[in-house]
């Protein structure tokens, strides 16, 4: 099957039933293919492609090396009535930070606070997906993770930290909530792979090549090293996400990570810290709800900016982009296609996938 060389859209119901029979048929419980789906499409439908089905690819690839346990044993190490450690048996990231994070939450009702540190974790999407589930139980939510070294520290060129993803939500009452989520990077290095597959160029400040250059070619990126957002201050964020999620839970950190891509042979070993806080415990829910209100409607009634039309809250553009992909169907590019196409061959999967898209 053949497509343009433009992007084009599918289906949400589509790219939800295809990419959890595409995992089912690596190996994963159904259960567990439904979460792991659920999370890359969150991703696409708010519109962080880089993060979205587009890793179907490479996450079969691992499971099929077996460097993916497909029923992970996950072990409660040590636990008081606020924090737990966990292993979590390398299992799929997102089926194993869902399950902390609700963990999490069950805690937090009567500690008032809990906090989870993981070792033995692989890539778990977006960070967004697990704090949205403290904020949707009246809690506030916070997770971060670890990830292979592909960033330089400030004023070098030789990576050493991941761009490490970090997240934080917050409940509010007649708004949607209040949804962080950032690489420590200027931009997630999965929109360089993205940018790769596609066969695209990349904007210029984004990435260094291996000599310490300024590129626009994804290739080249990909051999040196992302940069972090806000020059020395990304870095120092990237390097306590790494204590926090890798040294402090005795996953593995920077260097000493497992690469996602073109890896064959190791565990990514990744460490994850998810927070979750029970606003009950501190102040009435629904006067604090309120109050993030105000907040929202005193920052977004402010002065704007010359050339500026609204003012708008973390999460929202994210929250506007679902709505509309909902309706419209998930961006996907030829080399997304490509691969997805590759995979339903590879399992044998009897699958029109051409049925579903429309052009973009």
């Amino acid at each position: 099957m053949s497509h343009s060389n433009a992007d084009q859209r599918l289906k949400v119901e589509a790219a939800n039933q295809l990419v959890q029979r595409i995992f089912v048929a690596a190996g994963l419980p159904q259960a567990d293919a439904a979460t792991v789906t659920d999370n890359l499409v969150q991703a696409d439908l708010r519109g962080h492609a880089s993060h979205g089905i587009s890793r179907a690819r490479v996450y079969c690839n691992r499971i099929r090396d077996g460097l993916v346990a497909t029923a992970p044993e996950i072990k409660v190490l040590n636990e008081t009535p606020a924090a737990f450690h966990l292993d979590g048996g390398h299992g799929m990231g997102a089926v194993v930070a869902a399950e902390a994070m609700r963990m999490c939450v069950d805690k937090a009702r009567s500690s008032g606070i809990a906090m989870c540190s993981l070792r033995a974790g692989a890539h778990f999407g977006i960070a967004s997906y697990y704090t949205m589930q403290a904020a949707e139980k009246d809690m506030i939510g916070y997770a971060c993770s670890n990830a292979p070294a592909t960033m330089a520290p400030w004023g070098g060129i030789t990576p050493m930290l991941g761009t490490n993803p970090f997240s934080m939500s917050v409940p509010a009452g007649k708004h949607r909530p209040i949804v962080f989520d950032s690489s420590s990077s200027i931009v997630a290095r999965g929109k360089i792979n993205l940018a790769e597959i596609e066969d695209c160029p990349i904007p210029l400040g984004w990435a260094i090549d291996d000599k310490g250059r300024p590129t626009t070619n994804a290739t080249e990126a990909l051999k040196g090293s992302a940069l972090p957002f806000g020059e020395h201050k990304g870095y120092g964020i990237a390097l306590m996400i790494d204590i926090l999620a890798g040294v402090l839970s005795g996953a593995g950190y920077g260097p000493h990570l497992g690469p996602l891509w073109n890896n064959s042979e190791t565990h990514q070993n990744l460490g994850f810290f998810l927070l979750a806080i029970n606003i009950a415990s501190f102040r009435n829910v629904e006067e604090f709800k309120a109050e993030i209100d105000q907040m929202i409607d005193e920052i977004k009634a402010s002065k704007k900016a010359p050339n500026t039309d609204e003012i708008l809250m973390p999460g929202e553009i994210e929250y506007r982009n679902e709505q509309y992909n909902r309706r419209h169907g998930i961006v996907v590019g030829p080399g997304v296609l490509r691969d997805l196409e590759a995979l339903l061959r590879e399992f044998e999967l009897d699958i029109d996938l051409a049925a579903h898209l429309r052009s973009a």
